[in-house]
């Protein structure tokens, strides 16, 4: 009985100590060296959830006012690895004076792709309820979380609107973008061309016939540190010559671009005509995905056609020497899109509003609407009946687009 007894106990601690503990930090200096792994881990995933491209995002795309918090769930060993991440930032000081305060996904326009960091050598079943309840719990308390680019078809996407249902958030998804895609299976560049619809084919093909016959432009494709400033310096004139507003944020293509370079995902490639730079493309391999990220050709050369020409040499490239398994041509519903790739999927968002707080509720009666304001009511006068702020159970309020 008492060997019964110490084996139950015994039980008990190591199932206590296996709890995840919810962390905060900051900044991501404050990340431990532990985080590396977990970091390359998601990055498999896509590159948009790696390392690399949040530092340089963090470095380059924020506002002055941005706050950067990091919510994650660590075991509750000796380890203390991390098992999940939100990665977040809120607007600070910019806030309006009754606008939510809102805690947003560390994403902005330069994203595509957004999810929560997990740990697949080490999952966690009950890691990204530790999250949202430690978002949910936090003081002072957030009007609202704004998390977009998210798969709709993913787990995930059911698994926050439940969290934060749970923690008695009012949830909403939302339609974020369209994202065309290639699933290679495989196929080499003939194989991909003699399957394009014919009316697509045939005009690309008499394009590149015309650009080829003139002898005039001239083709390289960087996918190394060599030549990147002379690279990025005819990216950034055919982009200036382009149709394209300029872009918000200065410096962030530019480190992207040398990220890339570091990490080995660049593939740039630039068209120049009687040596002038007339097309540019910023393609991203990473884990057997080319995406592709940024065009623009100069407007003195469309009669030439430099970005289809251009298109059609680096989808050779990927699919030929990279031999990807997918092609993503990111977001947008673009029709050019449509032309080049076979698939389509969607992007969405996740807004999660708080009825114990005046401004998240009044986001609820914007959002939700119809039944969710007499839910919404009801929450502010138990907010006031009930000082100790618990959670209330979002039921009928919650609302799903999706």
């Amino acid at each position: 009985m008492q060997v019964a007894v110490e084996s139950a106990l015994t039980d008990r601690v190591q199932v206590t100590q296996l709890v995840e503990r919810p962390v905060t930090y900051t900044r991501f200096a404050d990340l431990p060296e532990k985080y590396e792994a977990f970091f390359a881990e998601n990055a498999g995933e896509s590159f948009f959830l790696s390392l690399p491209w949040f530092r340089n995002f963090c470095a380059t795309a924020l506002d002055p006012y941005d706050e950067i918090r990091i919510f994650a769930a660590e075991r509750g060993d000796s380890s203390g690895m991390p098992v999940a991440a939100l990665l977040t930032r809120n607007p600070g000081r910019r806030l309006r004076k009754f606008a939510p305060r809102t805690l947003h996904g560390l994403t902005n326009f330069y994203t595509s792709f957004y999810a929560p960091l997990v740990s697949r050598s080490n999952p966690s079943p009950s890691a990204l309820e530790t999250l949202v309840r430690s978002i949910c719990t936090a003081k002072p308390s957030w009007d609202a979380v704004d998390l977009k680019w998210l798969d709709s078809k993913a787990p995930v996407f059911g698994e926050l609107q439940q969290a934060f249902g749970d923690a008695g958030m009012v949830v909403q998804t939302y339609f974020s973008a369209g994202n065309w895609y290639l699933p290679t299976n495989g196929m080499t560049f003939r194989e991909y061309w003699e399957g394009l619809r014919s009316s697509v084919r045939n005009i690309a093909k008499s394009k590149n016939k015309k650009i080829e016959r003139s002898r005039r432009a001239h083709l390289e494709i960087i996918t190394s540190s060599n030549r990147l400033d002379s690279a990025i310096e005819a990216y950034e004139r055919v982009y200036a010559a382009s149709w394209k507003v300029p872009e918000p944020y200065p410096t962030f293509i530019r480190g992207l671009i040398c990220t890339c370079a570091e990490q080995g995902w660049l593939r740039l490639g630039i068209v120049r005509v009687d040596g002038e730079p007339a097309a540019a493309q910023l393609w991203i391999v990473n884990n057997g995905k080319a995406a592709i990220y940024k065009i623009a050709y100069d407007k003195r050369f469309a009669d030439l056609s430099v970005g289809s020409f251009l298109t059609t040499h680096m989808m050779e490239y990927v699919l030929d020497v990279d031999r990807v398994r997918e092609v993503d041509y990111l977001t947008g519903d673009d029709k050019y899109k449509r032309d080049w790739m076979t698939h389509r999927r969607e992007r969405w968002g996740v807004l999660a509003m708080n009825p114990r707080t005046p401004r998240g509720a009044l986001a609820i009666a914007r959002h939700v609407g119809g039944r969710a304001v007499k839910r919404v009511l009801h929450a502010i006068s138990e907010r006031f009946r009930n000082p100790s702020d618990q959670p209330v159970a979002a039921t009928d309020a919650t609302a799903s687009e999706n």
